[in-house]
């Protein structure tokens, strides 16, 4: 998914656009989702594309919603980021280049991974209907 940065303006918050589309990061522990426990599924706030599933969250004390790992394979990219002084990995949406945090290898068994992600940058679809 491809747009302009005034369409990407024009449908996202100024937060969203800052953190999404200028790879900013909201501060720890202010994030909407990041004491939520319920069923559901994780999409990306800019193109909807299914990122992680409840199951897979977990609380890493990080301050930004944590997961063990992501719904499928193919649904996010990593980059080198060498940002702030030291080597991470980002990710970021596969279909639509959206920055949705990083990803480090500290996590629970049986992956080892943290997928660090900003809440702005996900959205929550609940299970129940």
């Amino acid at each position: 998914m491809k747009l302009s940065a005034q369409e990407w303006r024009e449908r996202l918050t100024d937060e969203e656009f800052r953190v999404c589309r200028e790879k900013g990061t909201e501060r720890p522990f202010t994030g909407a989702l990041l004491d939520n426990k319920s069923d559901g599924e994780y999409v990306c706030t800019c193109c909807g594309n299914k990122l992680f599933e409840s199951k897979d969250k977990f609380d890493s004390g990080c301050g930004w919603p944590s997961f063990s790992s992501q719904s499928d394979d193919n649904n996010i990219e990593f980059n080198t980021d060498d940002s702030l002084a030291m080597r991470r990995i980002e990710i970021v949406c596969k279909h639509c280049d959206s920055h949705l945090g990083h990803v480090f290898d500290d996590g629970p068994k049986p992956t080892g991974k943290r997928y660090c992600v900003n809440s702005v940058s996900i959205q929550f679809t609940s299970a129940e209907k």
